[in-house]
């Protein structure tokens, strides 16, 4: 062994340490034995039917126990606390096995102030903004336990910001002048924080109790019905065979398995006790296999549905539907798996590595459709879904959703008889080498009906259109009901006699999956809660104004420095952040940066785009050494230097990095001013090429070894592809000046969902003079009283000037900066003689066919020199 293997950093853990970062992650390292473990796992299952009854139609239809938002937050926020300090324990020295009396008496007392506001609700609503003695104590003594919580549950990072925060708003006369303010009284900054909903009671809390308990429930259970197992496997039966095929596999399988996962933590060590050995074994380096499971693992915070929860802030914050922020989502979240799937590739082509064998070969075409089947599974099942069945709520009106429920039940049946004539599939153990892959047919056929609850899912968001929280309940119940009846069923058809031990089992794995369902929701609560410090910290002082003002000082009104400024702080602020705290984080402070400083030069996007650039960025830093725990566990897994493997797994995530740049610029990669089914291909495809090119240039191979000039090629012809209005611009300005007073007219031509782009100018309530443009959107077509009036816009013309009159409080208006008395300045409209910025993809095209040839020449003469050699 030489002497650079000896210094060599490696951390190799065991099955049974990996499972503990998990749960000190996500569900808490206490393992309790006796009454205690009994309570907890009782605590946990009333959590899970106290959210499955508050989302359920039941409370108003019986009039049993309805609450009100706010008080179903308090109680949230109860069981949350109360199981954190019973799971988690304080210190590394803290006992395992048993729940010391000391965090039995922080628990009580914490779900105590959690649950203040449902226990004194009426007395609270009676006296707002005069809080009693009483109140305050509780607030200090709950926001105290709250933090000592979230240190628990999601380490110092969390702690120290609301720290930082609450700081603020109690000696903000002491700060620097940029961000200095008047500083609040005790009673005034513990009411607003603690006894309102506009801090830890806030929106967050609220979006969690509301919405993400119900999807994180749904993926609990989901994971517990085998589903997991399924994605992983049938990823590996498909792909595995491939050049590099079980790192593709990882990729695919940590997609699939990261639409019902909220944790990047827990996709890694689920997935990646079994792919990252299996990429080993075909040559890829440790910290290789680590990194592509990182990278992968984090992407699924990014893929819809859940987006680690943050799409259902995204709807609360951007004011827009759930279906819509799946929508806008999509099409990034796909480009960076595909590209990510095309960088694997990369490193196979570099190392000439191959895939497993099969026992009989694949033919080609078979290959190339389970492929593309595979890659874009959810968008296929979307579509089936969507356009295959919905024209049954077109015909059947309100029984609908009666038939569907009938046929899905029906199609559940007939599916367990079908694959029960293949054998249960059962993961491998990971250190088992592989000679042949899965069989395809026998392995993708004996899963097929765990597609059936997101398929219901679907169905309710798209079709029904229900909300995103009845949507969830309902596939929910059609998971419950088929957790409990798959292994009985099974048991049936193929008849080994053991149905009744298979009932039993059943709902032992309904209540294994409730119980889940609420511990990995522990971590969530705490954070929501925690991070509406923040969001109560800037509703009360104002800091994000000074925020806004900090950056345009660095950035000195340039528009790409103020992005990095952004983007760079957004990483800073996400680091050692869960996914939620993260976004709430971010979104908080720097999404109004962005609409500020940008409105003011001419950046007019839509408020999606802006949050998931922020979004996007706060995420990197899970990868980012050294708080990267991710990058840590999969390190483990993989036995290599976690350091090595997060400065790895954020080269393979720069491709994440550059979407966030583009979309801002081309808002039509987030599907928005896309009006035909040509146009969407185009940008789709376009889009798709330019980051697999950013991925070879960026990995320095293409056909072959990239020199230079060729990789400086090659992010040319991205930045192209990706913003060809930016070349275009130079020939023809992209819009128009047009007056004021065309406003109602604009309007009442702009189709449906149209944007239109305003210049506004006037003196804010603080006294500034400002001069920034606004996109307005507008809905549906009507009048343009009642199109500006959705938006909580009413204007006011008087002679040939056009004024803001009003505007609605907490309306999109009002989030997009417009204050009454504003004055319309003037309307941008489309450059109706500009040609369309594609015909810059032509140029493009040329300039990727040129690298491609010039590659392909040196390959075969290389070729040949080798052959001659």
């Amino acid at each position: 062994m030489t002497s650079s293997d000896k210094n060599k950093v490696v951390h190799e853990l065991t099955e049974e340490q990996l499972k503990q970062i998990v749960a000190e992650a996500d569900t808490g390292g206490r393992k309790p034995t006796g009454a205690a473990a009994k309570l907890l796992l009782a605590l946990a299952l009333a959590w899970s039917l106290f959210q499955l009854w508050i989302a359920s139609p039941l409370p108003f239809s019986l009039g049993v126990f309805v609450l009100n938002d706010t008080q179903s937050r308090a109680i949230h926020l109860a069981f949350a606390v109360f199981m954190a300090f019973a799971a988690y324990p304080a210190f590394k020295s803290s006992p395992r096995a048993y729940i010391p009396a000391v965090d039995w008496l922080l628990a009580a007392v914490s779900a105590f102030c959690a649950g203040y506001l449902f226990l004194f609700y009426a007395e609270l609503a009676g006296r707002p903004g005069m809080p009693t003695t009483l109140d305050l104590v509780v607030a200090v003594v709950g926001l105290t336990l709250l933090l000592e919580a979230a240190r628990r549950a999601l380490g110092l990072p969390m702690v120290i910001l609301a720290i930082l925060f609450m700081v603020y708003i109690f000696f903000g006369q002491y700060m620097p002048e940029v961000i200095a303010h008047r500083g609040a009284s005790l009673a005034k900054g513990m009411s607003h924080i603690w006894l309102t909903t506009e801090g830890v009671f806030g929106v967050a809390l609220g979006v969690s109790a509301s919405f993400i308990f119900l999807f994180v429930l749904f993926g609990a259970l989901l994971e517990t019905a085998g589903a997991g197992n399924y994605f992983i496997k049938s990823a590996i039966a498909l792909l595995g065979h491939m050049k590099g095929g079980p790192a593709k596999a990882a990729v695919v399988a940590s997609a699939s398995t990261g639409l019902i996962s909220g944790s990047s933590i827990a996709n890694v060590v689920t997935t990646g006790t079994f792919t990252i050995p299996l990429m080993k074994s075909v040559g890829y380096r440790a910290d290789q296999a680590a990194s592509v499971e990182v990278a992968s693992s984090v992407n699924g915070q990014i893929m819809p549905p859940v987006m680690g929860a943050a799409a259902f802030l995204m709807v609360e914050y951007v004011g827009i539907p759930y279906t819509q922020v799946m929508k806008h989502a999509i099409v990034p979240a796909l480009i960076s798996y595909i590209a990510l799937f095309y960088i694997v590739h990369l490193e196979a082509l570099k190392m000439n590595l191959q895939g497993l064998p099969r026992r009989e070969p694949l033919p080609w075409q078979r290959a190339t459709i389970s492929t593309l089947m595979t890659v874009s599974g959810l968008v296929i099942l979307s579509a089936i879904v969507y356009w295959g069945f919905g024209w049954i709520k077109d015909l059947a009106g309100d029984s609908a959703f009666a038939i569907v429920s009938v046929l899905m039940l029906g199609a559940y049946v007939g599916i367990v008889r079908f694959s029960a004539r293949y054998p249960e599939l059962h993961m491998d153990k990971p250190d088992e080498k592989m000679e042949y892959l899965p069989e395809i047919g026998p392995t993708l056929k004996s899963g097929l009906h765990f597609l059936l609850p997101v398929a219901a899912l679907i169905w309710n968001l798209m079709v029904e259109q229900l909300s995103p929280a009845l949507s969830a309940f309902w596939a929910t119940m059609f998971l419950i009901f088929i957790l409990v009846t798959q292994r009985p069923l099974f048991a049936f058809f193929r008849g080994t006699g053991t149905f009744m031990p298979a009932l039993k089992q059943g709902f032992q794995d309904l209540f294994d999956g409730l119980v889940t369902g609420a511990r990995n929701m522990i971590g969530i609560g705490i954070a929501t809660a925690t991070a509406g410090v923040i969001v109560g910290t800037v509703t009360l002082t104002g800091v994000g104004l000074a925020m806004t003002e900090l950056v345009e000082i660095l950035s000195g009104g340039n528009l790409m420095l103020m992005l990095v400024l952004v983007a760079v702080i957004s990483l800073i602020l996400g680091m050692g952040l869960p996914t939620t705290a993260n976004y709430i984080v971010v979104s908080t402070l720097m999404a109004p940066v962005i609409v500020e400083l940008g409105a003011q030069t001419g950046l007019l996007v839509p408020l999606i785009a802006v949050h998931l650039f922020v979004f996007y960025f706060g995420l990197m830093a899970d990868v980012t050494p050294p708080v990267g725990l991710a990058s840590y566990a999969a390190a483990g897994i993989a036995k290599s230097d976690p350091i090595k493997t997060g400065f790895t797994a954020f080269g393979y995530s720069a491709r994440t990095a550059i979407l966030p740049f583009m979309f801002i610029f081309n808002t039509q990669l987030l599907l928005i001013g896309i009006d035909s089914f040509f146009h969407l291909v185009l940008t789709v495809t376009s889009a798709t090429l330019a980051c697999l090119m950013f991925a070879a240039a960026t990995q320095g191979w293409f056909v072959v070894r990239n020199r230079l000039h060729e990789s400086l090629l090659l992010l040319l012809v991205t930045f192209s592809l990706f913003r060809p209005g930016f070349w275009m611009d130079m020939v023809y300005p992209p819009f128009e000046e047009v007056a004021p007073t065309e406003l109602s007219r604009l309007v009442e031509a702009a189709p449906k969902n149209g944007k239109l782009r305003v210049w506004v100018e006037g003196i804010t309530l603080e006294g500034k003079d400002v001069t920034k443009g606004v996109l307005l959107s507008l809905g549906e077509p009507g009048k343009a009283s009642e199109r500006l009036g959705s938006m909580g816009l009413t204007m006011m013309t008087l002679g040939d000037q056009v004024q803001v009159a009003a505007v609605r409080f907490g309306s999109p208006a009002e989030k997009l900066g417009l204050e009454q008395g504003f004055n319309l300045k003037h309307i941008e409209v489309n450059n109706p003689g500009r040609p369309d910025k594609e015909w810059i993809f032509i140029p493009a095209l040329m300039l990727l066919a040129l690298v491609w040839f010039m590659q392909r020449a040196r390959r075969n003469r290389e070729s040949a020199a080798a052959t001659l050699a």
